[in-house]
């Protein structure tokens, strides 16, 4: 049976413009709501130390009005050698929901994610931590450079899902690299799939890639998308863009 691939917004840069001014606008948990409405399948957030996007108290505040959603899915990202563990810990001992975080090795001071973990170097010390997060009935992906060999590695910490980190995919899609740099998702997501890892995909996906990346790369759960949904949500809306990449989805399975 053929899952479509689910729709997560990352709500990070709808933070970031709040937080240029004390007015509370535009409000993060209301931009999470409107793409809940819409038809998206899931919200994400990555509550950075220095919280220039998403801040703390946002995070327990989606985490509450995604009770609304017993249907959806409420994913959180970060580096759990700084202060997700902790975001995790709080959400459950309060007893708001999260079904799934996403192991991210980014710096403190870094711009944006831009590598995955690396195998075999960090395998034991994330087993210890992905284990706390399955004790309380927490999903793991861990956030994947597009190394095939690498998937069995990430299984074998513990991981449920890996999420394949896409920019090399968009640096290259209006280039002679293109099929390239899609070959190595569809043989990872391929090396996953043999060994029942879940994949997940995210970083600079936007409309106008997204539907062939997932023609080409076999069995994506779910694609995490924030920046280039945000942007196009400022001369669409948050309502006409959610649904435009549920199109944009839509049409990666047409026919299948």
């Amino acid at each position: 049976m053929i899952h479509k691939t689910a729709l997560s917004v990352n709500v990070n840069k709808v933070a970031l413009l709040r937080n240029t001014r004390h007015l509370g606008i535009p409000d993060v948990v209301r931009a999470a709501r409107l793409s809940l409405e819409a038809g998206a399948n899931g919200i994400t957030v990555h509550p950075r130390p220095d919280e220039r996007h998403v801040r703390s108290a946002d995070v327990f505040e989606i985490a509450a009005m995604m009770k609304d959603w017993p249907d959806r899915e409420f994913n959180i990202e970060g580096n759990p050698f700084q202060n997700l563990m902790g975001f995790v810990q709080d959400l459950s001992a309060r007893g708001l929901p999260l079904h799934q975080c996403t192991f991210v090795p980014d710096s403190e001071d870094q711009f944006t994610s831009d590598h995955g973990w690396a195998f075999p170097q960090d395998a034991e010390r994330l087993k210890p931590l992905i284990e706390q997060v399955h004790a309380r009935g927490v999903r793991v992906s861990l956030f994947m450079d597009p190394i095939p060999e690498a998937m069995a590695q990430a299984k074998a910490a513990g991981a449920d899902r890996v999420e394949l980190y896409t920019e090399s995919y968009a640096s290259a899609f209006n280039t002679s690299l293109k099929n390239d740099a899609l070959s190595r998702f569809t043989q990872s997501a391929r090396a996953a799939a043999a060994i029942d890892l879940g994949v997940n995909a995210g970083h600079d996906l936007n409309r106008d890639n997204l539907t062939e990346f997932l023609k080409a790369v076999p069995g994506v759960l779910e694609v995490s998308i924030g920046h280039a949904l945000v942007s196009d949500a400022l001369e669409l809306g948050y309502a006409a863009t959610v649904k435009e990449y549920l199109s944009c989805i839509d049409a990666a399975f047409a026919g299948r």
